[in-house]
């Protein structure tokens, strides 16, 4: 399973800060209480910057709001904890957008260049080492489906 957003730990965050969900989506900018439920029934899923916004307004880490298979973050956790898309990103990083999906998906045979690494660090505000760290977690997630396409 890749990561997104935790529909249980986005309700506990809003009931630990004291908010209903019409009051937590005023504070967010979303479209009334309803858009919340969903999130939090797990129905639909924030658009990235709603992630960031989200954990701004509950005061509380992005990362916190993402629910992760593993021990480390992957790609798109970090991608969703910068509040990114991965077009954003890819934009970013300067690469074509199926080369950053391949790389979120863990469909990569090398790890990217220096370069990109770095320029996915700093796009995501982590260091290069939680990048690469990120990009093997994504592979590892992928091998461990079964998924063997390139």
């Amino acid at each position: 399973m890749a990561s997104g957003i935790d529909p249980n730990a986005l309700r506990a965050a809003r009931e630990e800060a004291g908010l209903t969900q019409h009051e937590l989506a005023r504070l967010v900018g979303a479209a009334g209480g309803e858009r919340i439920s969903r999130w939090e029934l797990g129905t639909s899923s924030p658009r990235p910057d709603f992630l960031v916004r989200l954990a701004n307004a509950l005061d509380i880490p992005t990362l916190r709001l993402i629910q992760i298979d593993g021990e480390v973050p992957d790609l798109r956790a970090l991608r969703l904890q910068a509040g990114l898309t991965a077009p954003k990103l890819a934009m970013a990083v300067k690469v074509a957008v199926p080369t950053y999906y391949a790389w979120e998906q863990g469909r990569w045979a090398r790890l990217p260049a220096r370069e990109s690494l770095e320029a996915l660090a700093r796009a995501c505000g982590v260091a290069v080492d939680a990048v690469v760290a990120a990009l093997r977690e994504s592979q590892r997630q992928r091998q461990r489906r079964g998924d063997t396409s390139a």
